[in-house]
């Protein structure tokens, strides 16, 4: 399994923010997100492939409780069922950060699912190759309505303009999702836009009823690796 980075912090995101956690980044995606903000794990991949023995052994190093199985897209990784598995006998509570394109069969507690917006297509990068096929991928419907069927899920939305809330609004009412279970997350990787964001943000939150979070890594230690 190729695998970027694996570090102990706390989340820093979504229905679980604060709560310490294992992160194993897995290498590789099917999408190419123009902000995204781990290009060492999408755009361009890097890192070690690993026996899963390793990496459960470095996971069981921190005596943590949680663990966070990020990417990239995880979903997309050659033995992730069996990994999740494993963590799953060992007793540890397992969120998936997914952007919800492949199902597969795997033990998770919280299925963090993050549907790519129409904000997120490559249009300007690289002379835009990779838009096509990002923009063919990044919503599929059937998929997510399987996942959430499937799992205790929260359904979390970059938010880079106010106009977004359109897209989140129609797709939450074609899943049929649980409003309470939706998330925005202001688009940013510094503490200034992030505020600055977040604040338009908030009140779209108290508006639609849905749920509001920081990207409180980035507010504690900056936008850098294994935070």
């Amino acid at each position: 399994m190729k695998i970027s980075e694996i570090f102990y912090s706390i989340q820093g995101e979504g229905m679980l923010l604060g709560t310490p956690s294992v992160f194993v980044r897995t290498s590789g995606c099917n999408l190419r997100c123009h902000w995204c903000d781990t290009p060492y794990a999408s755009w361009k991949p890097e890192g070690e492939d690993l026996y899963l023995g390793s990496i459960l052994a470095e996971v069981r190093r921190y005596w943590a409780d949680y663990v966070v199985i990020t990417g990239g897209e995880p979903m997309i990784v050659k033995d992730m069922v069996r990994f999740t598995q494993q963590l799953k006998t060992l007793g540890f509570h397992i969120t998936i950060e997914t952007a919800g394109t492949v199902f597969e069969p795997v033990d998770c507690d919280l299925m963090s699912i993050s549907p790519k917006l129409s904000n997120s297509t490559p249009t300007t990068i690289e002379g835009g190759r990779w838009a096509a096929q990002h923009e063919r991928l990044r919503i599929q419907p059937e998929v997510l309505k399987k996942l959430i069927s499937a799992y205790p899920y929260q359904l979390k939305f970059v938010v880079e303009e106010p106009g977004d809330i359109a897209e989140i609004r129609s797709l939450v009412d074609d899943l049929n999702a649980d409003r309470r279970r939706v998330v925005l997350m202001a688009e940013g990787t510094d503490s200034e836009t992030l505020h600055e964001r977040s604040l338009w943000l908030a009140d779209i939150c108290r508006e639609e009823k849905y749920r509001f979070t920081p990207r409180l890594h980035i507010d504690l230690y900056g936008n850098r690796r294994g935070v």
